[in-house]
């Protein structure tokens, strides 16, 4: 469904500046013009075809993932998992709104706020799993996650290109705190083990389920 949303009004926008102009996010006529929909509408809107498909392939996989995990382990299932996404898309813009609220030229549009969201939110599970940058480096979740998040900060201090680096940090860390606190608050006996898996430092991740999974399949 929200792949769907998001490539049918990509498309509407590739071609109707009008529409754009309407939806895409626009600090200033969020202020000035109490237009505040577009912390959302923004969120569906794409540059183009590439950061498109490079969204919406990372959400394919992530959110699929996260899904089935918030289902089986009882933790609010597709309510949670839409929960993460939209709460994650309006969060990772509340910084650049703050930021342009005044600057009339500012405008910005993508899903990658939410997107980032989703993707932290499944790192919780399983931060020592292994994952692979460009399809060829190995690398553990966690540690993608720090550096990931080294990297939006450094990037956004930077303002050297066109990506709001700012809604993929705070996109990314609403989604690792909220589905911390979203485990804390319903397996109330997690926080131990979430701990010790944190401590079980692996530089390229691992396949065996750590010690968040463990105790999650056993308490279901």
């Amino acid at each position: 469904m929200l792949i769907a949303a998001n490539v049918i009004i990509s498309f509407i926008g590739f071609s109707n500046n009008s529409f754009v102009e309407k939806t895409i996010g626009w600090p200033y006529y969020t202020k000035h013009k109490n237009q505040w929909y577009r912390f959302i509408s923004s969120g569906f809107l794409h540059a183009d075809w590439m950061h498109l498909i490079f969204n919406m392939f990372t959400l394919f996989f992530f959110g699929s993932n996260l899904e089935i995990l918030l289902k089986v382990f009882n933790l609010g299932g597709a309510v949670t998992y839409l929960l993460i996404y939209f709460i994650g898309m309006v969060v990772a813009d509340i910084p650049s709104y703050i930021k342009h609220k005044n600057d009339y030229n500012y405008r910005s549009l993508g899903a990658s706020g939410a997107v980032s969201a989703v993707v932290f939110a499944v790192i919780v599970f399983s931060p020592w799993s292994s994952i692979y940058l460009y399809g060829a480096i190995k690398i553990s979740s966690a540690v993608y996650a720090v550096l990931y998040i080294l990297y939006c900060i450094y990037m956004g201090k930077q303002q050297s290109d066109n990506v709001n680096h700012d809604a993929h940090l705070w996109g990314s860390l609403f989604g690792l705190v909220f589905t911390l606190c979203l485990l804390i608050a319903l397996k109330p006996g997690i926080l131990p083990h979430i701990v010790d898996e944190l401590k079980n430092f692996s530089l390229f991740g691992r396949q065996e389920p750590g010690e968040v999974l463990k105790y999650l399949i056993q308490n279901r």
